[in-house]
């Protein structure tokens, strides 16, 4: 199998394994970013949230190797706009991984409260209420704000020259941009982080779901990687 070809296969699974893993460690914290007594709940639930932390450090895995494995394809069209991808995309990673330091700080939090039994919780509630801050934050930086970003500047790459079909780069384009303004309005406080605007998201979400499925099955266009090979 060609090399460029190997590549979209990989990029494929990791967009797969990206969203898989993000949702599952999303719904693994549950018990300590929504429960109403997380303090509580994230010593009782400990296991739970740290395969929420694993989930989420594949997920960062595979942003990455989304970017490093496009980056060869992408620069052949335009090396400044390959760089930009990578560099956002590894934005999103650096940012995701802080929200991960902070949940697992809120767990040993949590475990430090009930190990000491009947104690005035005031200091321990503002810790808790500036770490899930902090996890709330990079959860807007990261999977919102430099998404929509890298997002928009491979979906571009994709559109001029037509690795993917046009029709799924323009979704990628447009998904990009309102996944953008959502993060956008949330960072303004014009809308709530978790609202209905998070439909706002639905359309990238489509986006790559279909290109890892189409990398999958078709690869990327053959006939346009040859001609930018002798660019």
């Amino acid at each position: 199998m060609d090399s460029n070809q190997k590549s979209a296969k990989i990029v494929g699974v990791l967009f797969f394994v990206a969203a898989i893993s993000a949702v599952i460690g999303l719904l693994l914290y549950d018990p300590i970013l929504n429960g109403s007594d997380y303090l509580v709940q994230g010593s009782e639930y400990s296991t739970q949230i740290a395969l929420g932390a694993l989930m989420e450090l594949i997920l960062v895995v595979s942003v990455i190797g989304t970017a490093t494995t496009m980056f060869p394809i992408l620069k052949k069209y335009n090396e400044t706009l390959a760089l930009w991808h990578v560099s956002f995309r590894f934005l999103e990673a650096v940012i995701i991984a802080f929200g991960i330091i902070s949940v697992l700080s809120l767990l040993t939090l949590s475990q430090n409260f009930v190990a000491e039994g009947p104690v005035d919780s005031s200091s321990y509630q503002a810790s808790s209420i500036l770490l899930i801050a902090i996890h709330d934050w990079t959860f807007m930086l990261g999977p919102l704000f430099m998404l929509g970003i890298n997002t928009i500047v491979y979906s571009y790459i994709f559109y001029k020259t037509n690795l993917v079909p046009r029709p799924l780069a323009i979704l990628g384009m447009s998904g990009a941009m309102f996944v953008f303004v959502n993060a956008v309005l949330v960072l303004f406080g014009v809308v709530e982080q978790l609202s209905a605007w998070g439909i706002l998201a639905l359309p990238v979400a489509a986006f790559e779901m279909i290109l890892a499925g189409w990398l999958l099955i078709k690869g990327f266009n053959e006939s346009v990687l040859s001609q930018l090979s002798k660019v």
